[in-house]
């Protein structure tokens, strides 16, 4: 058996074993260098993995991941469920509306569909609840909703596309990301208003209006956040990396000064809390350079490209097939994880079709946006169910409509590159 053949089936073996990723990546990536190369080459082991993580991008990752912990813990997620609720006002279906409208804007703080679930579910599902939504539904949706944190800037998972993928400019993937994401966002109000209506929830008049006024002064420094981000990135202010750092001491300042709902000793417990889920991502990306590295020089990204390009001369009906494999692999693993082991396989793909790279890593957040809420794994799903208390599997005909509403977004967006790619280059990045 070939080298490249003992890589992948270890790979998939550890898997299927439940190792988790980061080691199963490692370990497979060891096994194709002593199976293909030489035990002594195991010794370039250190040299890969901090290769992999000593890049200055990649800190932006644990500072927005901090970022969305502050806005968390600073209450900023009532204020703007307060704003929504105001804007929308009482009618059928109005708490599903704000779930989603308020899901979208802490994906502009947090660029985390995990975090920003917890963040939501933990406000709305109560109120939910009382209003007369069942749970399974609210866990889902919101879960869903969640999901576009990874499109809408600045998002965690285009921060590291923007590394895989050489050449990006990351201020246009974030540009690009924006009207894909407030697409998918819209995709799932129109199912979420329509069963609200057919079952009747939340009956209208049972509800009172939050006094608009108020509400919007309580919400402009959380309403503000996005705009400083990617206003300080178009006006070349700060670059990506420095408008994490900008994100946090704004987070900072809004939670200690102006919500005065974060306290100095908070700050501590939520470094240490970023730290360890940053950690878990580091670590995936510093042993995947080992499986990166055993791939390149054993050449099997380039015979998996190679047999990928071979199934179809049509590109249309080849990226329908990867997109099915993306979705497919969103169902199982993070994103982080997909990008790390499809990437060196889709790139050459990519090259040889001719894709616009800001369009193709947009489309497959999109796909891994739907992966996030779509079981067995379904990581915003855990989330969500577990702060409604229910059980994973009562979601399962949820998420199907969900699903549905976001992969017909998802295929706008396939059949208009447009609609993602006129943004970055009416402000004048070069895509």
């Amino acid at each position: 058996m070939s080298p490249d053949l003992w890589m992948l089936l270890a790979f998939a073996v550890l898997l299927v074993a439940g190792v988790p990723v980061a080691f199963s990546l490692g370990l497979a990536g060891a096994v194709g260098i002593m199976a293909g190369l030489s035990p002594d080459m195991l010794a370039t082991l250190g040299m890969n993995t901090y290769n992999s993580v000593a890049k200055y991008p990649l800190i932006a990752i644990p500072l927005f991941i901090l970022t969305g912990l502050i806005f968390e813990r600073a209450g900023v997620a009532a204020r703007l469920v307060r704003f929504a609720r105001a804007l929308i006002g009482p009618r059928h279906g109005g708490l599903a509306l704000v779930a989603v409208l308020v899901c979208m804007i802490m994906g502009g703080m947090s660029g985390s569909g995990p975090a920003d679930a917890a963040a939501v579910a933990m406000v709305m599902l109560p109120s939910m609840t009382r209003a007369g939504y069942p749970r399974p539904f609210s866990a889902t949706l919101i879960a869903a909703s969640a999901s576009t944190a990874i499109l809408i800037p600045p998002s965690v998972a285009l921060i590291l596309y923007s590394i895989v993928v050489p050449g990006v400019d990351l201020r246009a993937l974030f540009a690009a990301g924006l009207f894909p994401g407030v697409l998918a966002g819209m995709a799932l109000l129109v199912p979420a208003w329509w069963l609200s209506r057919r079952h009747g929830w939340e009956a209208p008049e049972e509800a009172e209006r939050e006094p608009l006024g108020e509400s919007f002064r309580q919400a402009i420094p959380a309403l503000f956040a996005p705009v400083l981000i990617l206003g300080g990135l178009r006006s070349g202010l700060f670059t990506p990396t420095e408008a994490a750092v900008v994100a946090v001491a704004y987070g900072t300042v809004v939670g200690l000064w102006l919500t005065r709902e974060l306290r100095w000793r908070d700050l501590w417990e939520l470094f240490g809390e970023a730290a360890v889920i940053s950690g878990v991502v580091m670590l995936i990306i510093s042993l995947a350079g080992i499986f990166a590295w055993a791939g390149t020089m054993l050449g099997t990204f380039r015979h998996l490209a190679e047999w990928v390009i071979g199934l179809s001369d049509n590109g249309a009906l080849l990226l329908l097939m990867i997109m099915l494999a993306v979705l497919v692999a969103g169902m199982l693993l993070d994103a982080i994880s997909i990008y790390l082991i499809m990437m060196p396989i889709l790139i050459p793909v990519m090259q040889h079709f001719d894709w616009n790279p800001v369009w193709f890593g947009i489309l497959l957040a999109m796909n891994i946006a739907i992966g996030q809420f779509t079981p067995p794994v379904a990581v915003n799903l855990m989330v969500t169910t577990e702060v409604a208390r229910v059980r994973l599997e009562q979601t399962l005909g949820w998420a199907l409509v969900f699903v549905v509403a976001m992969a017909s977004a998802l295929v706008l967006v396939a059949a208009f590159p447009s609609i993602a790619l006129w943004l970055p280059r009416g402000l004048g990045y070069n895509v």
